[in-house]
């Protein structure tokens, strides 16, 4: 009783902190005051919990043996505060089961969920009386957000100038982290370099050379069967996406191996039968040309599709016109396509891009500064996120660089929206998201953030991108403090196609699918068209559940999948035809239920020539149970593989890791990460299934470190299942630093469990989690820094 009355406080100082009147001085000074007393209350009656603290912990975690370097022992509740973090990592620990240790007394698991709740509901007391929600620093757009914000502002695609620049460097997952987004003269050169191009290609430039871009065709294996998005009746090809600046004549070169066969008629003469037949098609409208293998069409400027694919037409020409039946009907291919121009420019087309950027047309040269000022005023207002009137300094800025380029021998009005357009692109205020802190506080005062910032971190957060025009309107009229509007924006923004961006950077970088591209599998089947499936497949699995608006525990144990022929083959399920991937049930028993059993993660989590227990199973435990791995000692040999010379032909992986583990520097961690890991062995190192390893039967059996037996991926599932909050907290984690686009720190594990709470009671649908996120502290309001947050690069450049 006694714990449930403080989980109610906890809850009532929580609804105070995120109610709109909290904003005030007044109130926040209030509610702070009622936490405090909430704590002391909290403290008074803690007795039971600190005498299970001693009675199961401090045997270690003392000041004798300082067992992780943490003594409880002196440790006090009424230094609660200054002790957070030491808490917190107590907190994580015995809720993903890792304490105590494997051979330790342990009590019963509703007697350490009890200790979760009660320390949990003192570290909440302890953060309202004194709020921290952190700060965002200012943060560079990633390569992905720079795409996206190119593509909503220019409706233009800079998809292959934009991968011309670095990757960006990850931090605790992400690519979106702050501090891990630095600048240097590099890169912003080479930012200027794409933006240059972004405007020329954006607007139409007619003075464009003939370039030559190359595309490859799929597997020889991809040859053989219907290619999605292909006429039905064909089989191989390809289909390239490609975009022609301007409006002119393209040469069009098909690299392709069609045999032509011969044989002896009736009346012993020779009669030549040709190979398929290569048919092209242009934004799927079958185009005639005389020589498929070289042709030129006139193409209007824009982004098109080209395809060309096979018709197999078995039939010999000459007397009688035999049909040769041991002909095989999957002979001949289509190996690459070159797409070369444009030549004979008549001119820049009428494309998305240009009717985006250009919102008037001087009819006289008089009106060109007016219209130039229109133009560049509707451009910075998005690439600014706020509102920009053409009167506004920062026209001003962009006219400057609109008169270098218009004013110049043979410039011309476009010309100089081209220039003012390069110079935008590379400008500080849209490369870097920066927030205004007010000078008029104090630091360590709390504030809440204005909502044209509220709504820069929406649209990043959910859409990867700028806001959209209804959006800012809102932002602009101060109405998203408004509770219901702002949670009406979430879910129109999750509605949106744009919302794709959080399944892929979210989803694709928390399950691995980004190293799926990287991987080499020493294995002679796996290919790109494997490599695809397998990213589609977790990635569909994960937009289902959003689009369904289901609980996310149910990635954990989904009862269907989505396959298509390639990966059905691959996990050895019959009955799946075809390239493309459709929704597949699972039975009960399948081992391919849940994100355990899926190809990508499973393959993601292995080395080049072999599974690794040790990598699956501290993936799991970092990011399914939220618990941290440790790094190896130094010094501490890591390579399973056997020295040179030595036989081991005799010995399974897990007798190899095993013998690993005997040295104790090793064991203490491997206990955690190994048995997970190796009820997982019969999945081979690219996801197939297998009963031998080496020869030998696999063996998957072994314990937890809270005991629970485990010896395959149902159980294994079972176990995870079986401790919902712990997924729960790690997903509520990934995706709130996602969010802030930092490292989430011990103060930040309050909002944490607000989160999981309030999205857990709506059902945990990704929809519910992020509305929880969004309504959240950290999301909506700072703490003013002694230091503000600032970029650590400068950038600044000569005017060109």
């Amino acid at each position: 009783m006694r714990k449930k009355a403080y989980i109610l406080a906890a809850g009532f100082w929580a609804v105070m902190a995120w109610s709109p009147a909290s904003f005030g001085a007044d109130a926040s000074t209030a509610g702070a005051e009622a936490a405090r007393q909430g704590l002391e209350s909290w403290k008074d009656s803690s007795a039971p919990e600190m005498a299970l603290l001693e009675q199961y912990c401090m045997d270690c975690h003392n000041s004798s043996d300082w067992a992780g370097g943490v003594a409880f022992d002196l440790m006090s509740l009424d230094e609660l505060d200054h002790d957070a973090e030491v808490w917190e990592k107590a907190v994580r620990k015995v809720r993903a089961g890792m304490m105590p240790p494997q051979g330790q007394p342990r009590p019963e698991r509703v007697v350490l969920d009890g200790m979760v709740q009660w320390l949990g509901t003192g570290l909440d007391l302890a953060w309202d009386s004194s709020p921290n929600p952190g700060a965002e620093p200012a943060s560079r757009l990633n390569r992905t957000e720079y795409l996206n914000a190119v593509r909503d502002m220019l409706a233009f695609d800079a998809t292959a100038l934009v991968r011309t620049l670095p990757a960006d460097a990850t931090e605790e997952g992400f690519d979106n982290i702050a501090e891990a987004l630095s600048m240097s003269p590099t890169l912003l050169e080479g930012y200027l370099t794409v933006a240059r191009q972004i405007s020329l290609q954006a607007i139409g430039d007619v003075n464009t050379a003939p370039t030559q871009v190359e595309y490859s065709a799929g597997s020889r294996d991809a040859q053989q069967g219907y290619i999605e998005g292909l006429p039905i009746g064909t089989r191989g090809g390809m289909l390239v996406e490609h975009y022609f600046p301007v409006d002119a004549r393209y040469e069009f070169n098909v690299a392709a191996n069609i045999p032509v066969y011969g044989r002896d008629n009736d009346v012993g003469r020779m009669n030549w039968c040709g190979g398929p037949r290569m048919e092209i098609m242009f934004n799927g409208v079958p185009v005639p040309v005389e020589d498929p293998a070289n042709f030129r069409l006139q193409v209007p400027a824009g982004r098109h599709t080209i395809s060309v694919a096979l018709v197999d037409e078995q039939r010999c020409v000459g007397a009688g016109e035999y049909y040769l039946a041991e002909v095989s009907a999957s002979s001949g291919s289509v190996q690459g396509m070159e797409i070369d121009g444009p030549y004979e420019i008549s001119g820049p087309g009428d494309t998305p891009s240009r009717r985006a950027i250009f919102a008037c047309r001087p009819a006289s040269a008089d009106q060109e500064q007016s219209c130039a000022r229109q133009i560049l005023g509707n451009l910075a207002t998005q690439a600014y996120r706020r509102p920009i009137r053409t009167n506004d300094p920062e026209v001003d800025t962009l006219m400057r660089f609109y008169g270098l380029s218009r004013n110049v021998d043979g410039g011309t009005f476009e010309s100089g929206i081209q220039g003012a357009l390069t110079w935008l692109l590379t400008d500080p205020g849209f490369l870097y998201r920066f927030e205004h802190e007010p000078q008029d506080l104090a630091a360590g005062e709390i504030y809440r953030i204005s909502d044209l910032e509220l709504a820069s971190r929406l649209s990043f957060f959910l859409w990867s991108s700028i806001p959209d025009k209804q959006l800012l309107d809102l932002a602009s009229q101060g109405r998203l403090g408004d509770r219901s509007v702002l949670l009406a924006e979430i879910e129109r923004m999750l509605q949106d196609p744009r919302a794709q961006a959080l399944v892929e950077n979210f989803a694709g970088q928390w399950l691995k699918l980004r190293d799926l591209d990287v991987v080499s599998p020493q294995v002679a089947t796996f290919d790109e068209s494997l490599r695809d499936a397998l990213r589609q497949e977790t990635l569909l699995l994960f937009r289902s559940l959003v689009d369904q608006n289901e609980n996310l525990l149910k990635l954990l144990d989904a009862d269907y999948t989505f396959l298509n022929e390639r990966l059905a083959s691959h996990y050895g399920i019959e009955g799946i035809w075809g390239s493309y991937m459709r929704k597949v049930q699972l039975p009960e028993d399948s081992p391919r239920r849940g994100l355990l059993g899926q190809g990508s993660i499973l393959t993601a989590t292995s080395v080049p020539n072999r599974t690794s227990p040790v990598v699956r199973g501290a993936w799991i435990v970092e990011n399914i149970l939220g618990a941290d791995v440790p790094n190896p000692p130094p010094g501490v040999e890591t390579n399973l593989e056997p020295p040179p010379g030595e036989n081991v032909a005799a010995d399974t992986l897990r007798q190899r890791l095993e013998k690993h583990r005997a040295d104790p520097a090793c064991a203490s961690c491997h206990k955690i990460m190994d048995p997970i890991g190796f009820a997982l062995e019969n999945f081979d190192l690219v996801g197939r299934w297998r009963e031998l390893d080496n020869g030998l039967p696999i063996n998957t059996g072994s314990e937890m470190v809270d005991g629970t037996h485990i010896d395959g991926p149902a159980n294994l599932r079972a176990a995870l299942l079986n401790r919902p909050e712990a997924f729960m907290t790690s997903v509520s984690e990934k995706l709130l630093t996602y969010a802030l686009g930092r490292k989430l720190q011990h103060y930040d594990e309050t909002a944490v469990r607000r989160i999981v709470e309030q999205s857990a009671a709506e059902g945990f649908s990704l929809a519910a989690v992020v509305r929880a996120i969004v309504t959240s502290e950290p999301f909506q309001k700072r703490i003013k820094l002694e230091t503000p947050a600032l970029v650590t690069a400068q950038l600044s450049r000569p005017v060109e």
